[in-house]
Formats: structure tokens, sequence, C-alpha cells
């Protein structure tokens, strides 16, 4: 198998890389390591590291398909400031790595049991050091906001998929948050009805 096969697509990633990369350029810390957790394709990574040359990318998912699609990425690209993938399941008590200056999860939220998410939170606060950003991207639910009709097709959508999958309350994710030291720091609507959630380690 070449490279070229191993190479996952998201169409999403290239919609939306962009208007990504705009909130990090705010967000990031100006050097230091960034763990992306459930990196995917890996188009993301290759994607923000070519423009934020400055920093060390160090993606993850818990896929080795999506891993090899990472790696394959990474070689094309050859860019020498990205890591090699990890094993990285969120949800479990033990991350492969005990430091990081940032952590950044782009549609994880959603598509994963609600564990992960506990899982994701729970590694930001012990991972991070103090003033360090986690920053989420995605769709979320807000209180008194309403809930988009394309939002409610896709969270039907999710639900037939996975029923432990759907648009979170980002008032759930936010106290979930605070029981890890995590403070919300802005929330930021994005194209499509999404939203980028920044939190930093208090």
């Amino acid at each position: 198998m070449t490279d070229q096969d191993q190479k996952l697509t998201s169409p999403s990633a290239l919609r939306n890389r962009e208007p990504i990369l705009q909130v990090l350029r705010d967000h990031l810390p100006a050097s230091g390591t960034i763990l992306e957790i459930a990196s995917g394709s890996g188009e993301h990574v290759v994607h923000f590291a070519s423009h934020l040359p400055d920093l060390i990318w160090q993606p993850s998912d818990p896929s080795p398909e999506a891993r090899s699609s990472i790696s394959a990425r990474i070689a094309e690209e050859k860019l020498e400031t990205i890591l090699p993938p990890l094993d990285l399941d969120a949800s479990t008590d033990t991350w492969p790595l005990d430091k990081a200056d940032a952590i950044l999860a782009i549609n994880m939220v959603h598509i994963s049991p609600w564990a992960a998410t506990e899982g994701l939170l729970a590694g930001a606060g012990l991972l991070l050091s103090s003033g360090a950003p986690l920053v989420l991207y995605g769709p979320y639910r807000q209180q008194g906001v309403p809930f988009v009709e394309s939002n409610v097709a896709f969270d039907a959508s999710l639900k037939a998929r996975n029923p432990l999958w759907g648009i979170r309350q980002l008032d759930d994710v936010i106290a979930c948050a605070k029981a890890n030291d995590l403070a919300l720091d802005a929330v930021i609507e994005m194209p499509a009805n999404n939203l980028s959630v920044i939190f930093r380690r208090a």
C-alpha cells in the first residue's frame, strides 16, 4: 500500500481549517508543543503546522487507520515540526505523554461518547500548566440559543450512527471543565453553526 492509499480525507476539514487557524493564531502560545486529540485524517495538523512553524505539533488518534493517514500526510508534506502520531484514547486514565503547552480537539466532543469528553477535560487538567489553553471546535447546544435545523438533523444522524454520540450542552462541558480546573476563556461563533470554545488551566 502506498502513502497515497493510506491517506484519509475529511471534507469538513477542508472547509473549516482556515477559520480554525485564525482562532489558533489568537489563542495558542508563541512556542511549545500543541497536542491534538482525535487528529483523524491529519489534514488539520499539517495545515496548521505549515502556517504556524514556530510550534511543535503532536497529533494523536486511537484509530490505526487514522494514524496511518496522519503519518502519510506528514511524510508527504515533509514538515519536521510534526511528531509521529500517538495512540491516544481520550477516555482512558493514562495518556502516553505528561505535558503539553496547549491542547486542541476538533469535532471530537459530539462524535464520541460523553466519557471521551470527560477524559479529555480530565487529561487537559493534568497536562496543561497554569494559563495554557484547551481549544475545542464543533457544534453545541446553548442555553437560550435556538437549536438550528441543520444541527437538529446532524444530531439525529449522529445518534442514529451511535446512540452515545450527539451534540452536547455547552453548559455541561463548561461544568465538567471547571471540575478539572479549566476556566472558560472565550466562546467564538464559527461558520456553519459551530463554535470555538477556549478554556485555560487555572
